[in-house]
Parts: structure tokens; sequence; C-alpha cells
């Protein structure tokens, strides 16, 4: 496609000269003095012309006496436009343009140096785990101990539920440490908790969507109606809330907000999701992270919720690639219906 150069559109935007102007120039016949002229109009265009917008400075030849200045034309006065800086970031529309690249496919996957296999085998191992320590290992050493936990008091039931989180968090940890050893040192964006990062506006507008995810929970009772309903139970939770005990009350605090939040986020956030990226998108692996987040809890009746409530974090996850934000959050979930709990 041809177009027009700069010099011929600055060139039609100069008057002519007046005709005594052009008569005093002089016309040498001699090639030496045509080449000269040539030169140095050549030299005024392409130089100082292409650096002087809306301005042209006509150049005596060497032989002349004569300086001529063309005049200027309004558009000479004008400012010039500055050019726009592609480079430079937008920050106003970072989070939705990064959003946008998640659930697009368009967001870089993790490097997984493992396959399919290691992830099979540290999920089917946690979750052998969790079911172990929890039914197995805990009561057993409550009972060599000489307590019993349907006898204990609230706060032993407290203590007793915080240890058997504690332990049931370790173990899964300490699976996911020995089965991801071989393919040690990982890359700086595996596990990675910090600080720093642009991620309280994201954990900010998660906890917008709570009211939403608690909602869900009756939309999921409408959507699947043959469900058995719920078995009417009075957990240990609720006794405690009941009986008013703040200490009781304190140490389950702790489990829901602290304990459960970091080990659950590690092994569905850190670990599964990234690991996913090497077989799917990252949007499709925040969905699939979601749905085995929500298989976890074992509660038909909250799938809808806790899937809706996986995929905002993961999302936030899949945005910072930082594990503090959607610790964060889903600290902050917990304690929501914790703290509705109480009221």
């Amino acid at each position: 496609m041809s177009t027009t150069s700069p010099f011929c559109q600055r060139l039609s935007l100069c008057p002519s000269l007046p005709s005594t102007a052009r008569a005093k120039y002089k016309l040498y016949n001699t090639n030496s003095s045509l080449i000269g002229t040539a030169r140095l109009s050549a030299s005024c265009f392409s130089s100082r012309c292409l650096r002087n917008n809306w301005r042209f400075l006509c150049f005596k030849d060497d032989n002349s006496s004569l300086n001529h200045n063309i005049p200027k034309t309004e558009e000479d006065n004008l400012p010039m436009e500055p050019e726009p800086e592609s480079n430079q970031p937008n920050v106003n529309h970072g989070w939705l343009s990064s959003l946008r690249q998640i659930f697009r496919a368009e967001a870089e996957a993790w490097t997984v140096p493992w396959t399919g296999k290691t992830i099979v085998q540290v999920m089917l191992l946690w979750m052998a785990s969790f079911w172990f320590v929890g039914s197995w290992i805990i009561p057993f050493l409550a009972h060599t101990s000489g307590f019993r936990k349907d006898t204990l008091t609230f706060r032993g039931q407290a203590f007793y539920s915080l240890l058997t989180d504690v332990a049931e968090g370790i173990a899964g940890i300490g699976i996911l440490h020995s089965c991801l050893s071989p393919f040690r040192p990982l890359s700086p964006d595996w596990f990675r908790f910090s600080l720093k990062g642009n991620w309280q506006l994201d954990v900010g507008l998660g906890c917008l969507m709570f009211p939403l995810v608690n909602r869900l929970s009756q939309v999921n009772l409408n959507l699947f109606p043959m469900l058995p309903p719920a078995p009417v139970t009075v957990s240990n939770v609720e006794r405690s809330i009941l009986a008013r005990d703040p200490v009781a009350m304190a140490v389950y605090a702790v489990v829901v907000s602290v304990c459960a939040p970091v080990w659950e986020e590690v092994l569905f956030r850190g670990f599964l999701l990234p690991s996913l990226t090497r077989y799917m998108p990252v949007w499709c692996s925040v969905i699939v992270t979601s749905l085995a987040f929500a298989f976890a809890h074992f509660n038909m009746h909250r799938m809808l919720p806790l899937v809706f409530l996986g995929i905002v974090m993961g999302a936030v996850f899949a945005r910072s690639r930082n594990l503090l934000p959607s610790m964060l959050l889903h600290s902050l979930w917990n304690a929501f219906v914790f703290i509705d709990l109480i009221k």
C-alpha cells in the first residue's frame, strides 16, 4: 500500500515562495553546481525537516548570499500530540484483564515436572491419611491417655478438634513433601507465600461474594429436591456456642479460621490446581479443583456453594500466584459462617 511520505505532507502545507524570491535564486548549468544544490536540498529535507514538525528552514547555497525563511502556517502553532505509550500499564483495568486471561485460556500455566501419576498418588494418600488420622490415630491416642470423646467437656471437645485438625494437616503436608521430594528444587511460583503484590482488592471482592455463596445453599436444595434431608444433629461447635463457653468458642474459631484454611489451600490451590495445568487450561483447572474441593467436604447439601466458593478462591490464586490471598479469603469465609452461627 502506497503512503505519502512525511516530506510530501509537510511540503503541501508550505506556502509557495513569492515570484520575486524565486527569481533571485540562481540556477547553474554546470554539473557540479547541480550536484551541490541537490545535496543541500537532500540534507535539508532529510535531517532538519524531519526533526522539526511543521517548520521548514530553506538553507541557501554556498555560492548564494540570500537567505529566505518560509513563513509559518497556522498549523505550525498547534501543539504536538503526544504519541500513546503502549508499554505503560493500565492500573485501572489490571484486575479485570488478568481475570479475563484466566477464563479465556490465556493465563500462563505452571511448569509441572511431575505427571498425573504423582497427582493421583498425592490425592489418594491425602484422603487415606485424613480418614486414618481422624478416625483411628487420634481416638486411639485419646483412649490410651484415658480420655473418651463423648465424655469430654465443651472445652475438651474443642481441644480434641484442634488436635485432630492439626494432625490431619501435618499428615497431608508431610505426604505432599514426601511425594514431591524427587522433583526438588521447584520453580519459585510453586507454593508461593508472600505479602507483596496487589492482592488486597482480590480478597475484598471475594468477600463481597459471601452473601451469594450463603444464598446458594438454598438454591442447591431447590435444584436437587431428591436429595435426602440432612440429619438434624447438633455439632460440637454448635453445642459450645449454645453453652456460651468462651474458651471453647475461641478454640473452634482457631480451628475453622486458621488451621483448616492453611492445609486445605496448600493441597487444593497450592498443589492440585497448578498440577492440573499440565493437562488443561488454567480456567478448567480452577473448575476441576473447585469440584474436588466441594466433594472433599462430603456434604451434598452444600455442593453448589462450595463449588462456587472454590472457583472464587481458585481465580484469586491463579491471578496472584500467591497462596496468602486464597488462604485469607478461605479464613474469612469460615469466620463469616462461624459468626453467623453465634448470632
